[in-house]
Protein backbone atom coordinates (compact mmCIF):
# COMPACT_ATOMS: atom_id res chain seq x y z
CA UNK A 1 0.00 0.00 0.00
CA UNK A 2 1.71 3.03 -1.68
CA UNK A 3 -0.88 5.53 -0.95
CA UNK A 4 0.18 6.75 2.33
CA UNK A 5 3.88 7.05 1.30
CA UNK A 6 2.53 8.69 -1.70
CA UNK A 7 0.69 11.44 0.19
CA UNK A 8 3.61 11.96 2.30
CA UNK A 9 5.53 12.87 -0.84
CA UNK A 10 3.33 15.13 -2.15
CA UNK A 11 3.29 17.06 1.71
CA UNK A 12 6.87 17.31 1.65
CA UNK A 13 6.89 18.25 -2.20
CA UNK A 14 4.20 21.26 -1.06
CA UNK A 15 6.07 22.35 1.54
CA UNK A 16 9.41 22.67 -0.54
CA UNK A 17 8.15 23.95 -3.61
CA UNK A 18 5.52 26.31 -2.36
CA UNK A 19 7.25 29.28 -0.44
CA UNK A 20 9.65 28.83 -3.11
CA UNK A 21 7.10 29.92 -5.87
CA UNK A 22 5.69 32.50 -3.67
CA UNK A 23 9.10 34.25 -2.89
CA UNK A 24 9.93 34.31 -6.37
CA UNK A 25 6.35 35.94 -7.01
CA UNK A 26 6.45 39.87 -7.78
CA UNK A 27 2.88 39.87 -6.76
CA UNK A 28 2.43 38.76 -3.10
CA UNK A 29 2.92 42.36 -1.63
CA UNK A 30 0.71 44.11 -4.20
CA UNK A 31 -1.85 41.37 -3.25
CA UNK A 32 -1.68 40.80 0.13
CA UNK A 33 -4.97 39.27 0.74
CA UNK A 34 -4.48 36.74 -1.90
CA UNK A 35 -1.20 36.08 -0.76
CA UNK A 36 -2.44 35.46 2.52
CA UNK A 37 -5.09 32.96 1.46
CA UNK A 38 -2.44 31.51 -1.15
CA UNK A 39 -0.33 30.64 1.67
CA UNK A 40 -3.30 29.40 3.58
CA UNK A 41 -3.97 27.09 0.99
CA UNK A 42 -0.95 25.77 0.77
CA UNK A 43 -0.20 24.84 4.55
CA UNK A 44 -3.27 23.63 4.40
CA UNK A 45 -2.60 21.22 1.78
CA UNK A 46 0.79 19.85 3.99
CA UNK A 47 -1.68 19.29 6.57
CA UNK A 48 -4.49 17.46 4.71
CA UNK A 49 -1.42 15.53 3.33
CA UNK A 50 -0.69 13.99 6.68
CA UNK A 51 -4.02 14.00 8.05
CA UNK A 52 -4.87 11.55 4.88
CA UNK A 53 -1.63 9.58 5.34
CA UNK A 54 -2.49 8.89 8.81
CA UNK A 55 -5.91 7.69 8.45
CA UNK A 56 -4.70 5.20 5.72
CA UNK A 57 -1.78 3.94 7.76
CA UNK A 58 -3.77 3.62 10.94
CA UNK A 59 -6.60 1.70 8.86
CA UNK A 60 -4.09 -0.26 7.44
CA UNK A 61 -2.07 -1.21 10.70
CA UNK A 62 -5.66 -1.83 12.53
CA UNK A 63 -8.25 -3.37 11.59
CA UNK A 64 -10.50 -1.79 14.21
CA UNK A 65 -9.92 1.58 12.67
CA UNK A 66 -9.56 -0.01 8.62
CA UNK A 67 -13.13 -0.51 9.82
CA UNK A 68 -14.34 2.49 10.78
CA UNK A 69 -12.97 3.92 7.92
CA UNK A 70 -14.16 1.85 5.27
CA UNK A 71 -17.25 1.11 7.13
CA UNK A 72 -19.98 1.94 4.24
CA UNK A 73 -16.96 1.19 1.85
CA UNK A 74 -18.35 -1.61 -1.15
CA UNK A 75 -16.15 -4.63 -0.47
CA UNK A 76 -14.25 -3.86 -4.44
CA UNK A 77 -13.04 -0.45 -2.86
CA UNK A 78 -11.72 -1.68 0.58
CA UNK A 79 -9.73 -4.27 -1.97
CA UNK A 80 -8.65 -1.62 -4.04
CA UNK A 81 -6.79 -0.32 -0.82
CA UNK A 82 -5.45 -3.54 -0.34
CA UNK A 83 -4.86 -3.04 3.49
CA UNK A 84 -3.92 -6.20 3.95
CA UNK A 85 -0.62 -5.32 2.08
CA UNK A 86 0.90 -3.45 4.55
CA UNK A 87 4.31 -3.49 5.84
CA UNK A 88 5.20 -2.51 9.66
CA UNK A 89 5.76 0.99 8.53
CA UNK A 90 2.03 2.01 8.74
CA UNK A 91 1.80 1.34 12.37
CA UNK A 92 5.01 3.49 13.04
CA UNK A 93 3.51 6.37 10.86
CA UNK A 94 0.34 6.56 12.10
CA UNK A 95 1.24 6.83 15.27
CA UNK A 96 4.16 9.38 14.29
CA UNK A 97 1.43 11.27 12.55
CA UNK A 98 -0.72 11.25 15.28
CA UNK A 99 1.40 12.69 17.60
CA UNK A 100 2.39 15.22 15.20
CA UNK A 101 -1.04 15.95 15.16
CA UNK A 102 -1.60 15.92 19.19
CA UNK A 103 1.80 18.30 19.14
CA UNK A 104 -0.18 20.76 16.57
CA UNK A 105 -3.04 20.76 18.56
CA UNK A 106 -1.34 21.85 21.74
CA UNK A 107 0.97 24.53 20.41
CA UNK A 108 -2.11 26.36 19.29
CA UNK A 109 -3.89 25.88 22.49
CA UNK A 110 -1.33 26.89 24.47
CA UNK A 111 -0.87 30.09 22.09
CA UNK A 112 -4.12 30.83 22.60
CA UNK A 113 -3.77 30.44 25.58
CA UNK A 114 -0.91 32.96 26.38
CA UNK A 115 -2.72 35.40 24.25
CA UNK A 116 -5.82 35.52 26.08
CA UNK A 117 -3.12 36.01 29.19
CA UNK A 118 -1.92 38.94 27.51
CA UNK A 119 -4.93 40.21 26.68
CA UNK A 120 -6.05 39.92 30.16
CA UNK A 121 -2.94 41.38 31.87
CA UNK A 122 -3.44 44.81 29.31
CA UNK A 123 -6.94 44.74 29.92
CA UNK A 124 -5.85 45.47 33.50
CA UNK A 125 -3.39 47.72 32.94
CA UNK A 126 -5.77 49.96 30.86
CA UNK A 127 -8.20 49.49 33.52
CA UNK A 128 -5.57 51.07 35.64
CA UNK A 129 -4.17 53.70 32.72
CA UNK A 130 -7.28 54.79 32.26
CA UNK A 131 -10.23 54.01 35.03
CA UNK A 132 -13.82 54.68 34.34
CA UNK A 133 -15.12 57.58 35.44
CA UNK A 134 -18.30 57.84 37.55
CA UNK A 135 -21.35 55.84 36.02
CA UNK A 136 -19.25 54.61 33.62
CA UNK A 137 -19.25 50.87 32.61
CA UNK A 138 -15.72 49.38 32.86
CA UNK A 139 -15.07 48.32 29.02
CA UNK A 140 -18.19 49.63 27.62
CA UNK A 141 -16.35 52.37 25.46
CA UNK A 142 -14.51 51.06 22.54
CA UNK A 143 -11.99 53.75 22.27
CA UNK A 144 -9.61 54.08 24.86
CA UNK A 145 -7.01 57.02 25.02
CA UNK A 146 -4.12 56.79 26.83
CA UNK A 147 -1.88 59.33 28.37
CA UNK A 148 1.57 58.75 26.55
CA UNK A 149 4.71 60.36 25.30
CA UNK A 150 5.14 58.18 22.15
CA UNK A 151 2.83 58.29 19.57
CA UNK A 152 1.00 54.90 19.42
CA UNK A 153 -2.20 52.85 18.60
CA UNK A 154 -3.16 48.97 18.46
CA UNK A 155 -6.16 47.25 18.20
CA UNK A 156 -7.09 44.95 21.55
CA UNK A 157 -8.79 41.99 20.84
CA UNK A 158 -11.29 40.60 22.83
CA UNK A 159 -15.64 41.10 23.58
CA UNK A 160 -15.37 44.01 23.84
CA UNK A 161 -12.63 44.82 21.06
CA UNK A 162 -10.81 47.87 22.09
CA UNK A 163 -9.00 50.60 20.29
CA UNK A 164 -5.85 52.28 22.21
CA UNK A 165 -4.55 55.56 21.48
CA UNK A 166 -1.90 57.85 22.89
CA UNK A 167 -2.40 61.25 23.44
CA UNK A 168 0.71 61.50 21.46
CA UNK A 169 -0.74 59.75 18.46
CA UNK A 170 -3.72 62.17 18.74
CA UNK A 171 -1.59 65.27 18.85
CA UNK A 172 0.91 64.03 16.17
CA UNK A 173 -1.98 62.84 13.74
CA UNK A 174 -4.79 65.48 12.79
CA UNK A 175 -7.82 64.77 10.39
CA UNK A 176 -7.14 62.45 7.84
CA UNK A 177 -4.02 60.39 9.26
CA UNK A 178 -5.28 59.79 12.39
CA UNK A 179 -8.64 58.67 10.22
CA UNK A 180 -5.91 56.30 8.42
CA UNK A 181 -4.21 54.86 11.28
CA UNK A 182 -7.77 54.29 13.00
CA UNK A 183 -9.01 52.28 9.94
CA UNK A 184 -5.86 50.23 9.79
CA UNK A 185 -6.40 48.76 13.11
CA UNK A 186 -9.84 48.48 12.51
CA UNK A 187 -9.36 46.56 9.30
CA UNK A 188 -6.98 43.86 11.41
CA UNK A 189 -10.04 43.24 13.76
CA UNK A 190 -12.47 42.68 11.14
CA UNK A 191 -10.10 40.23 9.30
CA UNK A 192 -9.72 38.42 12.15
CA UNK A 193 -5.68 38.62 11.67
CA UNK A 194 -4.65 37.74 15.30
CA UNK A 195 -6.37 33.98 14.68
CA UNK A 196 -3.57 33.60 11.39
CA UNK A 197 -1.16 35.04 13.88
CA UNK A 198 -2.14 32.62 16.38
CA UNK A 199 -2.23 29.64 13.90
CA UNK A 200 1.10 30.28 12.26
CA UNK A 201 2.89 31.14 15.67
CA UNK A 202 1.58 27.52 16.83
CA UNK A 203 2.75 25.70 13.79
CA UNK A 204 6.23 27.41 13.78
CA UNK A 205 7.17 27.32 17.58
CA UNK A 206 5.74 23.84 17.63
CA UNK A 207 8.01 22.57 14.68
CA UNK A 208 10.81 24.80 14.64
CA UNK A 209 13.02 22.52 11.64
CA UNK A 210 9.68 22.56 9.53
CA UNK A 211 11.45 25.79 6.63
CA UNK A 212 7.50 25.96 5.54
CA UNK A 213 6.49 26.96 9.00
CA UNK A 214 8.70 29.17 9.65
CA UNK A 215 8.25 31.02 6.27
CA UNK A 216 4.05 30.78 7.06
CA UNK A 217 4.66 32.88 10.60
CA UNK A 218 7.21 35.40 8.99
CA UNK A 219 4.44 36.18 6.10
CA UNK A 220 1.85 35.95 8.00
CA UNK A 221 3.09 39.23 10.38
CA UNK A 222 4.06 40.95 6.72
CA UNK A 223 1.57 40.55 5.13
CA UNK A 224 -1.45 41.02 7.23
CA UNK A 225 0.33 45.16 7.93
CA UNK A 226 0.07 45.06 4.29
CA UNK A 227 -3.47 44.08 3.85
CA UNK A 228 -4.65 46.26 6.85
CA UNK A 229 -2.56 49.48 4.99
CA UNK A 230 -4.44 49.11 2.04
CA UNK A 231 -8.02 49.38 3.85
CA UNK A 232 -6.95 52.18 5.34
CA UNK A 233 -5.65 53.88 1.96
CA UNK A 234 -8.98 52.59 -0.03
CA UNK A 235 -10.61 54.80 2.45
CA UNK A 236 -8.31 57.83 3.04
CA UNK A 237 -5.89 57.74 0.33
CA UNK A 238 -2.28 55.92 -0.05
CA UNK A 239 -0.36 59.42 0.79
CA UNK A 240 -2.23 60.06 3.96
CA UNK A 241 -1.63 56.65 4.84
CA UNK A 242 2.12 56.63 4.10
CA UNK A 243 2.22 60.41 6.04
CA UNK A 244 0.39 58.52 9.35
CA UNK A 245 3.16 55.55 9.32
CA UNK A 246 5.72 57.79 9.14
CA UNK A 247 4.81 60.11 12.13
CA UNK A 248 3.83 57.01 14.24
CA UNK A 249 6.57 55.10 13.52
CA UNK A 250 9.63 57.74 13.30
CA UNK A 251 10.63 57.41 16.97
CA UNK A 252 11.30 53.96 16.94
CA UNK A 253 13.97 53.96 14.65
CA UNK A 254 13.08 52.30 12.02
CA UNK A 255 14.04 55.11 9.22
CA UNK A 256 17.75 55.61 10.37
CA UNK A 257 20.94 53.66 9.16
CA UNK A 258 20.40 50.57 11.20
CA UNK A 259 16.88 49.86 11.65
CA UNK A 260 15.85 47.51 14.16
CA UNK A 261 15.10 44.18 12.47
CA UNK A 262 12.11 42.70 11.26
CA UNK A 263 10.91 46.48 10.63
CA UNK A 264 9.22 46.89 7.42
CA UNK A 265 7.56 50.04 8.25
CA UNK A 266 10.12 51.63 5.26
CA UNK A 267 9.03 48.67 2.57
CA UNK A 268 5.29 49.62 3.65
CA UNK A 269 5.73 53.20 3.20
CA UNK A 270 7.45 52.85 -0.14
CA UNK A 271 4.95 50.54 -1.12
CA UNK A 272 1.97 53.36 -0.23
CA UNK A 273 3.55 56.10 -2.21
CA UNK A 274 4.68 54.34 -5.39
CA UNK A 275 0.57 53.93 -6.53
CA UNK A 276 -1.51 51.08 -6.94
CA UNK A 277 -0.26 48.17 -9.14
CA UNK A 278 -2.78 45.62 -8.96
CA UNK A 279 -3.46 42.22 -10.58
CA UNK A 280 -6.09 42.15 -13.19
CA UNK A 281 -9.41 40.65 -11.90
CA UNK A 282 -8.96 38.08 -14.43
CA UNK A 283 -5.36 37.01 -12.74
CA UNK A 284 -6.34 37.05 -9.30
CA UNK A 285 -9.70 35.02 -10.18
CA UNK A 286 -7.19 32.41 -11.57
CA UNK A 287 -4.94 32.61 -8.49
CA UNK A 288 -7.87 32.42 -6.59
CA UNK A 289 -8.97 29.13 -7.46
CA UNK A 290 -5.72 27.72 -8.03
CA UNK A 291 -4.58 28.29 -4.45
CA UNK A 292 -7.90 26.96 -3.51
CA UNK A 293 -7.20 23.50 -5.50
CA UNK A 294 -4.42 22.74 -3.83
CA UNK A 295 -5.32 20.85 -0.89
CA UNK A 296 -8.35 19.60 -3.11
CA UNK A 297 -5.31 17.54 -5.00
CA UNK A 298 -4.17 15.29 -1.49
CA UNK A 299 -8.22 14.04 -1.37
CA UNK A 300 -8.29 13.70 -5.02
CA UNK A 301 -5.27 11.42 -4.73
CA UNK A 302 -6.57 9.15 -1.23
CA UNK A 303 -9.74 8.53 -3.51
CA UNK A 304 -8.47 8.07 -6.57
CA UNK A 305 -7.91 3.80 -5.89
CA UNK A 306 -11.55 3.67 -4.50
CA UNK A 307 -12.95 5.15 -7.80
CA UNK A 308 -11.16 3.65 -9.77
CA UNK A 309 -12.24 0.43 -8.50
CA UNK A 310 -15.67 1.81 -8.90
CA UNK A 311 -15.37 2.77 -12.53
Amino acid sequence: MMLPAALLLLGTLTAVVAPRLLARADWPDREPVLALWVWQCAVAAVLVCCALSMTLSAAAAWHAVGGHVFATAPRAVVEAYALGGAGPWAATTAVALACGGLWSGAMLVREVVRARARRRRRRAELLLRAPALPGEEPGSGRLVVLEGDRPDAWWLPGTPPRLVVTTAALSRLRGRRLDAVLAHEQGHARARHDWLLHCSSALANGFPRVPVFAAFRDEMHRLVELAADDTASRRFGRLTTALALVELNEHRGVFGPCPPPQAHVPQRVHRLLAGPDRLTAARRLRLTAAAALVPVVPVLLAFVPGLRALG
